[in-house]
């Protein structure tokens, strides 16, 4: 079994959308909601607005990896839903991971123990 485990069923997205915290920002919009079990899941959703299937896929795989990298500084027990935005398959790696890491600071997932993380231009959170 992989130690990454996704959130496939709409219904568990849909619950996320509804009652979960969000944080947003020009290139991703995460959303998270505390898991009844004590596993870590993620979903990731790329509208048709984000482009044609090469754009989408980019923008799946960007997530993905800053996902990844920020995977062993998160607390188990939420679920974690990343949408795209229009400029998510435009802007590089760098900038999706340093927004990712600002939005699961804010809502207070990514452990403590790194080093200060900067308030991004145009993020806004709702708790």
């Amino acid at each position: 079994m992989s130690k990454y485990t996704t959130v496939k069923e709409n219904r568990e997205f849909s619950m996320a959308y509804r009652r979960g915290r969000s944080c947003v920002s020009p290139v991703l919009v995460t959303y998270v909601l505390k898991s009844k079990n004590n596993t870590l899941r993620y979903g990731i959703t790329t509208g048709k607005k984000v482009g044609n299937a090469v754009k989408r896929s980019r923008a799946r795989r960007v997530i993905r990896a800053s996902y990844y990298q920020l995977f062993e500084q998160l607390k188990p027990g939420y679920i974690i839903i990343f949408v795209a935005r229009g400029k998510t398959p435009y802007v590089k790696s760098q900038v999706v991971y340093k927004a990712m890491r600002q939005h699961l600071k804010t809502l207070g997932i990514l452990s403590q123990s790194d080093g200060d993380v900067k308030n991004e231009k145009g993020t806004s959170c709702v708790n």
